[in-house]
Parts: structure tokens; C-alpha cells; sequence
């Protein structure tokens, strides 16, 4: 009799190959996509564009919430995330004149980033779509592309693509602004290092095996990750995870926490890490198991956690964070009997409207 288990494909053998690619696929960028993000971004500094609206969903609208930091804080510039049934659904019209659009899609085939972006460029708005298919319906409307250079994507779950995102945002608005972008350099090199410590990831991982919830917490630039990791958790665990920026977390959630209340903050080193010490005071406090993703010292102050390389700048420090947590969805999938490869009820192009 032959056994047929014997054949059956490795359960998240492709979401672990995605993941593996990371350090290839951002060294690819820097490469080969760094120099095409400069000459658009002089394109549109050219234009002067008084302000950014950025329109993703899923896991690039937490990349876009990544970018939407990075305009306000390194730009200079008011940034905002776009409500798309406002168009879509309500038919409203707004003046966009001067006002510098960007779409973020991993796919670039949902039909509401589409209709959006051609809506905000009839009504007069710079239009940028950041894709990992140049050939989309979403490149071809909008008037500048840039492609994340991630190669195709087969697991469900966005890995690759979601810190190619983050790297073309960084460098984009580094273009925006006249810099260099020398912040990201060390970054596939550093992505290598963060992966190759999976033991570390996969020995956490057994902190959650029978969780019933998670809450994942942040501030400043980590706050994406803690919602991008909630996100990547519930689709492969379905364990519900709540994702609050720290301030919010102290504006009543915090009252849910107990001491059996497992919490993942996620501890930028810098200005973020400085104001979501309070947070990790009152939670420390309230006896919560308290998994750090961070510096060092943050780690060794709680119950557990993962160190992520010092003296990087904080402002990439994203897409360092999200490697382990990307890691850590994997792990608790397979210990619960799980395939993250083809978590129920996912497609890969979500067709919305």
C-alpha cells in the first residue's frame, strides 16, 4: 500500500520559503528599485505637493500607516488614510488638487483601490500606486509606479511584500525629502541575522499554543507592526489579537489585562520606546505576561521576548520588528495543527468595492 502522507506537502513550507527570501528580496531594492524611487520621487518633489493621502487594505494599509509616520515625522507633512466607500460607495468628490495620492497593493487588482485612485486623479491629485505587479489594473491608472521587486507571492499570508512595502515607502519619502537613504543599507544583512535565530522564535511560540486572545501594543513607528503582526496572527492562528497604540491601551483596554492576559509589545528603540514606557510600567504592574520585541534591556524586563539588533535607525526599525512576529504566527499555526500556507476563507486578491 503506499502512503500518501508520505507525498503530502510540508505544512507552511511556502510561507516559511516567503519568509526566508526577506533579506534577498530588500537587498533586490536597494539594487535594482532604488534608483527608478529616486527619479519619481524628484518627479513629484518637483510638483510640490501640499499634502499625502495614502489607500491600501489588509496588510498595506498597515504598511501605508508605516509611510503615513514617515511623511509627518521626516517630511514634514500632514499625511492621512483615505475612507475609500467615501467614493466608492458615497460617490463624494473632493477638490485633491495638489495633494499627492499614494496606493499601496500588493496585488494592485481590488476594484476599490482602483476606482479610488482613478477618482483621485480626475479630481486633480498627484497619483502614485506602489505594487508588486507593474502590469495591474492599479498601475496602469495611476500616473507614477513603483515596483516592490518581491517576486511572486504564493502563500496567503503577505510576508515578503509587506516589508518590500516598508523599504520602497522608506526610500520614497527619502527621495521626497533629498536624503539618501543610507538608514536602510545594513538592512538585508541585519533581516539575515534576525531570521537565522528561528529557535528563539519557535521556543516562544509555545507561550501561545492555547492562547484564547492576544494583545499586541505600540507606539510611534511600531505601532504598523503591532497591527501588521495582529493581523498575520489572527489570519494563521485564528487567535483573536487586538492590536492598540499605547496611548489607546491606557484610554480603558488596559482594564482586560490580567495576569494571564498575554500582551506582545512591540518597543521601538527610540522616541517610541520612550513614550511607551508607561505603558510597559502599568502593565508590568498588572502582572501581565509581557513579551517584548526590542532592545535588550526591554527584553530582560519582562517575561520574555526577542532582541533586535542595536543602533538601528529607528526609523526602519519596522521592518526589522515584524521578521520574528512574522515567524511567530508561523510557529503557533503549526503547533495548533495548522497550514499557514491556506489559512480558511483567504484568497489572495481580496475583491472589494
Amino acid at each position: 500500500m503506499t502512503d500518501t502522507h508520505a507525498f503530502a506537502p510540508q505544512p507552511g513550507r511556502i510561507m516559511a520559503g516567503e519568509m526566508a527570501e526577506q533579506p534577498a528580496v530588500l537587498q533586490r531594492i536597494l539594487d535594482k528599485g532604488a534608483p527608478r524611487i529616486r527619479e519619481i520621487a524628484a518627479a513629484i518633489s518637483a510638483r510640490s505637493p501640499r499634502f499625502v493621502l495614502l489607500t491600501a487594505r489588509g496588510t498595506s494599509d498597515n504598511a501605508a500607516l508605516y509611510a503615513k509616520y514617515l511623511v509627518e515625522v521626516l517630511l514634514g507633512k500632514p499625511a492621512g488614510l483615505t475612507s475609500m466607500s467615501t467614493t466608492t460607495a458615497y460617490g463624494a468628490r473632493q477638490d485633491l488638487t495638489d495633494c499627492l495620492v499614494i496606493t499601496v497593493s500588493q496585488s494592485g487588482g481590488s476594484p476599490d483601490l482602483v476606482a479610488s485612485t482613478r477618482a483621485a486623479r480626475e479630481a486633480g491629485a498627484i497619483t502614485l500606486a506602489v505594487t508588486n505587479n507593474p502590469a495591474s489594473p492599479l498601475a496602469e491608472v495611476s500616473e507614477y509606479h513603483i515596483d516592490v521587486l518581491a517576486g511572486p507571492e504564493k502563500a496567503l499570508p503577505a510576508t515578503k511584500t509587506y516589508t518590500a512595502e516598508l523599504l520602497a515607502l522608506y526610500l520614497l519619502v527619502e527621495g521626497l525629502r533629498g536624503g539618501d537613504g543610507a538608514a536602510a543599507k545594513d538592512l538585508p544583512e541585519l533581516a539575515a541575522s534576525v531570521l537565522a535565530r528561528h529557535d528563539e522564535v519557535r521556543k516562544l511560540a509555545e507561550r501561545y499554543r492555547f492562547a484564547q486572545r492576544l494583545v499586541l501594543t505600540s507606539r510611534g513607528y511600531g505601532y504598523p507592526t503591532a497591527r501588521e503582526a495582529a493581523l498575520k496572527l489572527m489570519e494563521t492562528t485564528y487567535i483573536p489579537a487586538t492590536p492598540f497604540s499605547g496611548a489607546d491601551l491606557l484610554h480603558g483596554p488596559l482594564a482586560m489585562v490580567d495576569n494571564v492576559s498575554p500582551v506582545i509589545a512591540i518597543v521601538p528603540d527610540g522616541r517610541g520606546g520612550e513614550a511607551l514606557q508607561p505603558v510597559l510600567d502599568r502593565l508590568r504592574g498588572r502582572g501581565a505576561d509581557l513579551v517584548v520585541i526590542g532592545p535588550q534591556d526591554q527584553v530582560d524586563a519582562a517575561s520574555a521576548g526577542f532582541a533586535l539588533p542595536a543602533g538601528v535607525p529607528e526609523e526602519v526599525q519596522p521592518i526589522l520588528e515584524i521578521l520574528p512576529l512574522q515567524q511567530l504566527a508561523y510557529e503557533v499555526t503549526i503547533a495548533r495543527g495548522q497550514d499557514p500556507d491556506a489559512p480558511r476563507a483567504l484568497a489572495k486578491v481580496t475583491e472589494t468595492h
